[in-house]
């Protein structure tokens, strides 16, 4: 109904009608097959239509709600500045709105994997009570947002163990496989393997304690020792790549691309 009522073309609504209903699955084991089932869910997994009929079908999520609202894929976060309690009660009320949409709609919202975090350097200790569908929030320090973790506190400690730790995890992954590989193949693998972890997402992220920006650059210390069997070479430091990202998202944001067009409109100009 939704995407029927979306302006698409009526040919292509019963195309797709025709593609999610009357769908069976079973398994197979060796030569053997299961009985077969009845598909209930309605898209397809593992299907390239299904991503696009998911974000069709939770495209109207944000109806009625006042805060902000952000959505990707299957990931949904909802905040808003608190100044009184005036906001928390707003908040709640929004809350209570995803709620009653996730009732209508049919789906189902485990609040138990939602996390409710507070932003502030202020030290606060009444505890936060949201709830969603009549079960209370946990509260937490951190939450991971598109593979970003964000503390409460606005520091960057706990993105940077996680990706000096996963970096770790990939580099040693890749000594072992190519061990006896030559300089070039083992550059060619950290850089495609090692170095992206490195650098995700930090347009928005970039440590100034000597502690974490060394934790950092010990995982490509290790990479130059293993592929060129010395501590020096012509590898871009990471402190310099980060520089370079948020320079380059400056500029996005500044020429009012797109996607960075919101935070562009907050930008004050010079004279």
């Amino acid at each position: 109904m939704k995407i029927a009522y979306s302006g698409v073309d009526s040919k292509v609504v019963v195309w797709i009608r025709e593609f999610l209903l009357g769908r069976t699955q079973r398994v197979r084991v060796g030569r053997k097959f299961s009985e077969e089932l009845r598909v209930t869910s309605v898209v397809p997994q593992g299907s390239v239509l299904g991503p696009l009929l998911f974000l069709a079908y939770v495209n109207d999520i944000w109806t009625n709600i006042e805060s902000t609202i952000r959505l990707f894929a299957d990931n949904c976060v909802i905040y808003r500045k608190i100044i009184n309690n005036g906001d928390v009660e707003e908040l709640q009320k929004d809350l209570d709105r995803l709620g009653e949409w996730a009732v209508e709609n049919a789906m189902k919202i485990n609040p138990t994997k939602s996390k409710a975090v507070r932003f502030t350097r202020a030290r606060v200790k009444d505890p936060l009570n949201y709830s969603l569908m009549n079960a209370l929030i946990p509260e937490a320090r951190s939450c991971k947002y598109l593979g970003i973790i964000l503390r409460s506190n606005l520091s960057w400690v706990d993105q940077v163990n996680y990706t000096v730790k996963k970096a770790w995890k990939a580099l040693h992954f890749t000594m072992r496989i190519i061990k006896k590989g030559n300089s070039n193949t083992k550059s060619l693998a950290y850089m495609s393997l090692v170095r992206p972890i490195l650098e995700y997402g930090v347009a928005c992220w970039d440590p100034y304690r000597e502690g974490q920006i060394s934790a950092l650059d010990r995982v490509q210390k290790k990479a130059v020792k293993f592929a060129h069997h010395t501590s020096s070479s012509n590898w871009e430091i990471l402190a310099s790549c980060r520089k370079l990202s948020r320079v380059c998202a400056l500029f996005k944001a500044y020429s009012g691309e797109r996607s960075w067009k919101a935070i562009g409109d907050r930008l004050q100009r010079p004279h």
